[in-house]
C-alpha cells in the first residue's frame, strides 16, 4: 500500500509520513469552504426541526438488525466483532434495547460511533498506478453503529416509500427493481421511437465519487422538505455532524474531519444517496426525454424526427443536469461520460453529435456498457451476444485445463460448475436482449 505516489505539481512523496497525508487528503472526504455559495449557507441556516415524531424502536426491530450482521465483516476502531456484539446482545438485550430507542428520543448519534477506520484498497489493473486515485476508501465502522445506521435508514425509508416520496425512474437499491428492470426500460423507450421512424441519442453520465460526494447540508434539507417526523431527522443530522475518520500504519496515525459523503459500506449510503438524487430525476425534462438511474449509474434518453432536434434537447436537459450537480456540489466526470446516436435509416445523413457538459464536447460512441449489458448504436445487441461468447469461452477453457490437471472430475462436478458459473453468465440480462436470438447468426454464436 504504502507506495511513492505523485503529488499535484508533479513531484513525488519522499517518506511514509509525506505519503500517508496524501492518501488522507484524497480518500477522507472534506468539503472546501471556497465551494460554500450563498444558496448552501441558507440550506445550513434554514435546517428546522420537524412537528411529528416516529414511533420508538420494536425489540424486534432491533432484534432483526442485530441478527443480520455478518461475521466476516471486519471491526470498526474498537476492534468488536459483530459475533461479539451478537453475545452481548444476548446476555443484555434490554440494556441494548434501550440504549438505541434513547438514541432516537433524544436524536443523538454518539460521537464514538461516527468515528470510521479508513482501510485503502487499490483499484483493480492500477497495482503500478503512482497516482492517490489508485485507492478505494473502505470505511470501517463500530458494528454498534452499523446497527444504530441500519435503524435509522430503514425508517426513514419507511417513511419514504409509505409516503410516495420516492422517483419512480430510481432502479438502485429500491424494492422490487433491478438493474434489467431498468435496461429494459430504456430498450423499450428507445425500441419506440425507431418503429415510429425517429432517432435517438443515449447519454450515459458518470458520477465522480458519488457516495464521498453527497452534501450533508442538502440530504438534511431535503429530509426537511420532506417532513420526516422530528426525531429521526434529529438523529441523522446528528449522524452528518463531528464525524472523523482515520488512516494509520505501524508509525502514522492520522485523524481527520469529515465534512461531507457518507462512509464506503454502510447501510446509509445508497439510501441517502438515492433521497438526494431523486431531486434530480424529478426535474422538469421535456416530453422527448427519458431518464432512468441505478444508484449513481445515470442514463439519459432522447428520441427526436431528426438528428439535429435530439442533439438540441440533449444538450438543454445536459445543461439542466449539470446545474442541479453545481447547486449540490455533484461532481460529473467528462470523459467517462459517453454519448451515442441510435438509428436504424440508412439514409445517408450527418450522424455526428455534439453534445456538451461543462463545456467539454461528450466522446460519441458505438455502444455503451450500461450496468453490464452492451447496448449497441442500433439496438441489436449483437455486441453484447460477443462480448458473452467470449467470457464464457475462456471461462470453459479455464475448465477444461482444470478438468485434465485433476484428471477426475466428473460429469456431475462438471455440471454443477457449469450451471452454477457459465449459465449465469451466458443468461445475465436475458430478458433484454432475448429477441436477438431469433436472428440464425447469434444463435450460432
Amino acid at each position: 500500500m504504502l507506495t511513492t505516489l505523485k503529488k499535484q505539481d508533479g513531484s513525488n512523496t519522499t517518506n511514509i509520513e509525506e505519503t500517508v497525508k496524501l492518501m488522507a487528503e484524497y480518500l477522507i472526504p472534506k468539503e472546501e469552504p471556497n465551494d460554500e455559495t450563498e444558496q448552501h449557507k441558507q440550506i445550513r441556516e434554514q435546517s428546522k426541526e420537524q412537528a411529528t415524531e416516529d414511533r420508538e424502536y420494536t425489540i424486534e426491530e432491533v432484534e432483526n438488525v442485530i441478527a443480520e450482521l455478518k461475521h466476516k465483516k471486519a471491526p470498526g476502531e474498537d476492534a468488536i466483532t459483530a459475533e461479539i456484539y451478537q453475545r452481548v446482545h444476548k446476555q443484555i438485550p434490554t440494556s441494548v434495547f434501550t440504549l438505541y430507542n434513547e438514541c432516537l428520543r433524544r436524536g443523538q448519534f454518539p460521537r464514538k460511533w461516527k468515528k470510521v477506520k479508513i482501510v485503502p484498497i487499490t483499484k483493480p489493473g492500477k497495482e503500478n498506478s503512482t497516482d492517490v486515485t489508485k485507492f478505494r476508501p473502505i470505511s470501517l465502522t463500530n458494528v454498534a453503529a452499523k446497527v444504530l445506521e441500519k435503524l435509522l435508514i430503514n425508517r426513514i425509508m419507511h417513511y419514504v416509500y409509505k409516503n410516495d416520496h420516492t422517483s419512480r425512474k430510481q432502479y438502485g437499491f429500491t424494492p422490487q427493481k433491478s438493474a434489467i428492470d431498468a435496461t429494459i426500460e430504456v430498450k423499450d423507450y428507445i425500441e419506440e421511437g425507431l418503429r415510429d421512424g425517429q432517432i435517438a441519442i443515449l447519454v450515459s453520465l458518470d458520477v465522480k465519487a458519488a457516495f464521498d460526494s453527497i452534501s450533508w447540508a442538502r440530504i438534511i434539507k431535503t429530509l426537511e422538505n420532506l417532513k420526516c417526523p422530528a426525531n429521526l431527522y434529529k438523529l441523522a443530522r446528528s449522524y452528518f455532524s463531528e464525524r472523523t475518520a482515520i488512516l494509520s500504519t505501524n508509525t502514522v496515525h492520522i485523524e481527520q474531519e469529515v465534512t461531507k459523503g457518507c462512509p464506503q459500506g454502510s447501510s446509509c449510503a445508497p439510501a441517502f444517496w438515492n433521497i438526494l438524487f431523486d431531486d434530480l430525476l424529478n426535474k422538469n425534462y421535456q416530453k422527448q426525454t427519458k431518464m432512468i438511474a441505478f444508484a449513481d449509474d445515470l442514463l439519459m434518453a432522447v428520441k427526436a424526427e431528426s438528428i439535429r432536434e435530439a442533439e438540441n434537447i440533449a444538450n438543454i436537459e445536459v445543461g439542466k443536469i449539470t446545474a442541479w450537480a453545481k447547486n449540490n456540489k455533484i461532481n460529473f466526470s467528462e470523459s467517462k461520460s459517453k454519448a451515442m446516436l441510435i438509428t436504424r435509416r440508412k439514409r445517408k445523413e450527418n450522424k455526428e453529435i455534439a453534445i456538451y457538459m461543462n463545456n467539454k464536447q461528450l466522446e460519441q460512441v458505438n455502444k455503451i456498457k450500461y450496468l453490464g449489458i452492451i447496448i449497441d448504436s442500433k439496438i441489436n445487441f449483437r455486441d453484447h451476444i460477443i462480448h458473452t461468447t467470449n467470457k464464457c469461452t475462456t471461462l470453459i477453457h479455464a475448465l477444461s485445463r482444470s478438468a485434465k490437471i485433476k484428471w477426475g472430475l466428473s460429469s456431475e462436478v462438471l455440471n454443477t460448475i457449469y450451471k452454477g458459473a457459465i449459465l449465469p453468465l451466458m443468461l445475465y440480462g436475458a430478458p433484454v436482449w432475448i429477441k436477438a436470438m431469433e436472428k440464425e447468426y447469434n444463435r450460432k454464436i
